[in-house]
């Protein structure tokens, strides 16, 4: 019996308060959380955060969902928030591998590490990209389709408005708006660094009364070929590594492809992209650690000679050109 679809999610919706990741902000978490491990729950947090009062919440809720921080014990002060060692792997202004998101790899890194957490903060984009069938669709379409997959999974119905958020959020972190862009909307396309990614934009092909903005959208199916190959290769290792798959140390590409919490699906990648990052890996800096047998008659195998997360790890380092990997946030 297959999952219910939004299995592995935390039912809740809107906790983002609709405003999606923006530039700088993780590199001000970091600065501010090394220095006070309560500083989102200081009076002063917007001045040291440089935001205004309604976006503190979300950039707390966008660290921890990437796994970047986790929730300390609550005192009499407020609950701190602790820095993962992923969040110190990456964000560090010294040593991190990139604090302030220059290089396209950390977005589809991010990307994949929002949508694959276990559990999952972003209930609307893991079935936007792991669940739904539809390349070309309405925000109204897919609010009515959040509402019955929550059903399905025996939560409680969430309301429009509350996944309403949740697609404000999504259009606005991954959809660059159709030309001309009005000058309100400009600072915001500047500071959304996941729209380079380009795997949501507005439908150019939607006309007269069907117009109105952001409402018809499309997903582009197989643009996570373009993602670099270690990135490819680190998706489907950490997803070996949460399939329960280590003590028979391997995975068969077919659940790497169409698993709905697989990087084939989560990171929009067909079979070929995902069979030649591996195939990379397993020749340079994994060699002699994995291997991807091809097969006509059965399925191709992903095979592994370690625990398929510390090879994760490994496949960042080489890209980063750092000495070890993340680790596991938890």
């Amino acid at each position: 019996m297959p999952e219910p679809p939004l299995s592995g999610c935390v039912p809740a919706f809107g906790r983002h308060g609709s405003y999606p990741i923006r530039l700088g902000w993780l590199a001000k978490v970091y600065s501010a959380l090394r220095e006070d491990p309560l500083a989102f729950s200081r009076p002063q947090a917007p001045v040291v955060l440089g935001v205004g009062a309604s976006m503190v919440r979300a950039m707390r809720f966008w660290s921890r969902a990437a796994g970047l921080i986790r929730d300390g014990k609550r005192t009499a002060a407020g609950r701190p928030a602790i820095l993962t060692r992923r969040g110190t792997w990456l964000l560090d202004d010294e040593h991190g591998a990139d604090p302030y998101l220059d290089d396209p790899a950390t977005l589809w890194l991010l990307h994949w590490w929002l949508l694959s957490a276990r559990p999952c903060h972003l209930p609307t984009a893991r079935f936007l990209f792991g669940h739904w069938w539809k390349s070309r669709f309405t925000r109204a379409d897919l609010r009515a389709a959040v509402q019955r997959a929550a059903r399905l999974s025996g939560w409680r119905e969430p309301s429009p408005r509350l996944v309403g958020r949740d697609i404000t959020a999504l259009t606005a972190r991954y959809a660059a708006p159709r030309p001309p862009v009005p000058a309100a909307a400009l600072e915001e396309l500047l500071t959304s660094p996941f729209r380079q990614l380009g795997l949501l934009a507005a439908d150019p092909s939607a006309t007269g009364q069907d117009r109105a903005p952001g409402e018809h959208l499309i997903l582009h199916r197989h643009r996570g070929n373009t993602a670099p190959r270690a990135i490819l290769a680190c998706a489907c290792l950490e997803y070996a590594h949460t399939a329960a798959t280590q003590q028979h140390g391997s995975i068969t590409l077919g659940r790497l492809l169409t698993d709905p919490a697989g990087p084939g699906r989560l990171l929009l990648a067909d079979r070929a992209a995902l069979r030649a990052a591996l195939t990379w890996a397993a020749e340079e800096p994994l060699a002699g650690r994995i291997a991807l047998t091809e097969s006509a008659a059965a399925d191709d195998l992903l095979t592994f000679t370690a625990p398929p997360l510390p090879l994760a790890g490994h496949l960042l380092a080489h890209r980063y050109h750092r000495p070890d990997g993340p680790g596991d946030p938890r």
